[in-house]
């Protein structure tokens, strides 16, 4: 509803939340420096900041900061979704390696601000080491992933989904195991809430596998995707349907549609301050699919598309699989070659610099040069026996 929809402000991209101007504890606090140390106003802070230090130690205090980690396919749009969610009217930059900024909202005069840290993942899946810096035990708690997939290139969809899910789920599992040996309190309460997406009798719950923290899966560019051929469209979304369901996390497609982009917002909001989730779901193939985390089911989603007769010949040992080899026999994945990414982003054309990129080119030359009459220089020299 529009009376829920928060207040973003934020800085530029690859700033941080501590550097804020001198007005900063005015804004936050709604108190002056001048007030005397020991009035009520001073306490109540006081009591927050004790409240928020102490969030960490499993006893269900609600934390004020919490963190969404966008994720996805390379262009897929995950800055353009950040920006609208900040209220920015700029044009999306390509995202290079990390980058970060954050949002807050005022809940109400003289309290706290609300903060959300925002972290992207640019490269597709070419960066997967950087999913660690992020993620670690002091944000595991409140912390949340989106993963945005470019509808537009079905046959980087399931690779990209794929690659991203397992690097993240398995840094993930780490950090959960390493906070259970300082604080399994807080581990054992972070593999129950994995469950609570899916009510307890909820036919697919002994079916399902869910990621260890809060998933979102979006599928972006569906201005495109709207286009493509009915049966090419069903295969896709019964896909993610499945694949949404077996992680226990909502999806939703997106695309430039301001109607559309304001629905992402409600969710993304909903991660970042604990708004109530959304109960209207869309599961019609020939519209914007949107379905939050514990609604769908097996039985709606059906078996995969396929004709009974092949099923059989299709060696799987998981129902994941299963529906992978049936994706993937209708949208093969490009070679390893095409699909693998650019390692050194200074040699990417998306960041492309003509004059920066000639200087670049004549230090390489001078440099190979250099090293050329370094061996020469050294091989002639006769050392003495």
């Amino acid at each position: 509803m529009a009376t829920e929809d928060p207040t973003f402000s934020g800085p530029s991209r690859s700033s941080h939340p501590d550097r804020v101007s001198p007005r900063g504890a005015q804004d936050i606090w709604g108190c002056t420096a001048t007030m005397p140390s020991e009035t009520l106003w001073e306490i109540a802070k006081a009591e927050v900041e004790k409240k928020r230090s102490h969030g960490s130690e499993g006893d269900g205090v609600e934390i004020g900061e919490k963190s969404v980690f966008f994720i996805g396919s390379k262009n897929g749009g995950k800055t353009t979704i950040i920006l609208r969610c900040l209220d920015r009217d700029e044009p999306a930059k390509p995202t290079l390696a990390l980058e970060y900024t954050y949002g807050r909202r005022t809940k109400g005069h003289n309290t706290p601000k609300d903060i959300v840290h925002f972290w992207e993942l640019g490269g597709g899946t070419s960066l997967l080491d950087l999913i660690s810096i992020p993620i670690t035990c002091d944000t595991l708690r409140t912390f949340s992933v989106v993963l945005v997939l470019d509808l537009s290139k079905p046959n980087d969809l399931w690779p990209t989904m794929e690659n991203l899910l397992q690097a993240t789920k398995s840094h993930v599992d780490k950090v959960i195991m390493k906070l259970g040996k300082t604080n399994s309190k807080a581990a054992s309460e972070m593999r129950q809430r994995m469950w609570s997406v899916m009510q307890k009798d909820h036919p697919d719950r002994e079916l399902i596998d869910p990621f260890p923290i809060p998933l979102v899966i979006i599928g972006s560019k569906y201005d495109i995707f709207q286009d493509f051929d009915p049966e090419k469209r069903k295969v896709i979304c019964k896909t993610l349907r499945f694949a949404a369901h077996y992680y226990g996390a909502s999806l939703m497609f997106t695309s430039k549609s301001e109607a559309l982009l304001l629905k992402i917002r409600g969710v993304i909001n909903q991660l970042a301050f604990g708004i109530d989730k959304s109960k209207s779901i869309c599961v019609d193939q020939n519209k914007p699919l949107f379905i939050t985390a514990g609604l769908d089911s097996l039985c709606q989603i059906g078996s995969p598309p396929v004709p009974d007769s092949d099923i059989g010949k299709l060696q799987a040992h998981s129902p994941m699989e299963l529906w992978k080899k049936v994706y993937e026999k209708l949208f093969p994945p490009k070679s390893i070659g095409t699909l693998k990414a650019i390692q050194d982003p200074a040699r990417d054309p998306q960041y492309a610099e003509s004059e920066v990129d000639e200087m670049r080119v004549q230090k390489d030359q001078e440099l190979d040069q250099y090293k050329r009459n370094s061996s020469k220089t050294w091989k002639q020299i006769e050392l003495d026996p």
